[in-house]
């Protein structure tokens, strides 16, 4: 399995990527998803740039943040229907609701988290190609690092919605998101069940049970 840390590193990119700056006007729907990510980076690493120091003492403002700034812009529906699989056909409606406000919260702590891990590393896009037929589309970046390490691939899958372009899945250095946590999710519910995993994902994310 590729280095953890390498993963949770490349998130903190991901976060910038996706959340619009404070003063940021709302992105239209029309706008294709390369310009959504390329826009937005310039904006995220003057943010934190000049915020670290506040989220870094007050967590609770950095998940507000998070979650008001970067949800809007990923499928959590779509993604928490394919982390689950078949275990998605087989869960009551109540199981799904919850499991997927527990995903949404786990990744909004996840990326706020790696946030403040960021140390200046540089975005380079691949060109951008899109069917204009297709709902479904590929942004391909890759994260330059600065202390001399293997650059990281880091792409985004986006489905295009009545709301504008959302992400439903992210691979960071080849490996999937979406797949990476339906592996580990997999085997936890065949061992336990579902609902023991979504009370272990309450704890984690410090939900009341």
């Amino acid at each position: 399995m590729r280095s953890m840390r390498r993963y949770v590193g490349a998130l903190a990119l991901l976060g910038f990527l996706l959340m619009p700056m404070w003063v940021a006007a709302a992105i239209a729907p029309s706008t294709p998803p390369n310009i959504i990510v390329q826009q937005k980076t310039n904006q995220i690493l003057h943010l934190i740039e000049t915020k670290h120091a506040t989220y870094e003492h007050d967590k609770a403002a950095l998940y507000a943040m998070v979650d008001q700034r970067i949800v809007p812009y990923f499928d959590f529906h779509r993604m928490s229907r394919w982390v689950l699989a078949l275990n998605w056909r087989t869960a009551t409606p109540a199981q799904r609701a919850a499991f997927t406000t527990q995903f949404r919260d786990l990744l909004v702590r996840t990326y706020a988290t790696a946030l403040l891990s960021y140390s200046g590393q540089r975005i380079s896009y691949l060109p951008y190609r899109h069917d204009p037929h297709s709902r479904h589309a590929v942004v391909k970046s890759v994260i330059v690092q600065n202390d001399g390490s293997a650059n990281i691939p880091l792409d985004y899958m986006f489905v295009q919605k009545k709301a504008g372009w959302k992400v439903y899945d992210v691979t960071i250095d080849g490996v999937s998101l979406v797949t990476n946590y339906r592996s580990v999710y997999g085997h936890k519910i065949r061992e336990h069940g579902l609902n023991a995993l979504i009370a272990d994902m309450k704890r984690a994310n410090g939900t009341p049970p």
